[in-house]
């Protein structure tokens, strides 16, 4: 997906790799797996498969038409007694989770929870929180890249940090992951990795204030309008109704547990 005031579509279609530093997929920490589940295959009309991963407990994958699209799992134990809500969390590809993971602490961030750790022979992960407080994912992999299909209906195309300092965040990001950025007049920053586009980042707004900073992460569909009501239907609620942008539509949204997501409607590259 892109903003308003993006100038090129993100790339359409199936994933073999991804460069280092790119989203590479998405994952939902819940607190009813079997809840959630039900919620998304019927909104997205997903299909769901339960794999045992070990220490890691059980994770569930999440496919679009056989490709994998995203993961969910119930939250660890740590981060139930934190307090930490329900909520998606954006994955990014890394060479190294183990050496990213401490690149970010010596850059003012924190390993979140637990060090890096093997989700059995599927890849290598590591959950950081950069200085602003916003959490996201290392994944380091092995026989699963990631997603398998992205920037298609039913499938992730975008994530977006919401964060209250835009510039301690790129510093954070581009001395850790060489991403570099496309910044409008708005402050809304596109990142660059790898010559392509992956996500946005944008100053919270008022009403977002008090709320810690977040990754949010964006699903095509065919109709937002439909898409919001069925999740409406399906016990979710609208955080954010139907907003046009030029190049289509998004709404956020909150399911069951209220984990956090958007959907978009909109132009895609074939």
């Amino acid at each position: 997906m892109r903003r308003a005031d993006d100038a090129e579509v993100v790339q359409i279609g199936e994933r073999t790799r991804y460069e280092p530093g790119t989203f590479c997929w998405v994952g939902l920490a819940t607190s009813d797996p079997g809840s959630a589940k039900a919620f998304y295959t019927s909104l997205f009309g997903w299909q769901a498969g339960d794999l045992e991963a070990g220490a890691a407990g059980t994770y569930t994958t999440l496919r679009h038409g056989g490709e994998e699209v995203a993961i969910l799992y119930m939250q660890q134990p740590e981060a139930r007694a934190a307090g930490a809500p329900p909520h998606w969390t954006s994955y990014i590809s890394v060479e190294d989770a183990e050496a990213t993971a401490a690149r970010a602490g010596e850059l003012g961030g924190a390993a979140v929870f637990r060090e890096p750790f093997d989700v059995l022979d599927a890849g290598r992960v590591a959950a950081i929180r950069d200085p602003s407080g916003a959490i996201v994912s290392l994944w380091q992999p092995r026989e699963r890249i990631g997603a398998t299909l992205v920037n298609d209906v039913g499938a992730l195309c975008w994530n977006e940090l919401a964060t209250t300092d835009v510039e301690r965040a790129k510093s954070f990001f581009a001395e850790m992951l060489g991403w570099e950025y496309e910044t409008n007049d708005s402050g809304y920053g596109s990142i660059i990795n790898a010559g392509r586009r992956n996500g946005g980042m944008r100053q919270q707004t008022e009403e977002e204030r008090g709320t810690p900073p977040s990754w949010l992460p964006y699903f095509t569909v065919e109709s937002a309008d439909e898409a919001a009501r069925q999740a409406e239907q399906l016990g979710g609620r609208t955080l954010l109704p139907n907003t046009e942008i030029h190049i289509g539509r998004f709404a956020v949204i909150a399911d069951r547990q209220g984990a956090a997501f958007a959907v978009f409607e909109g132009e895609t590259d074939p």
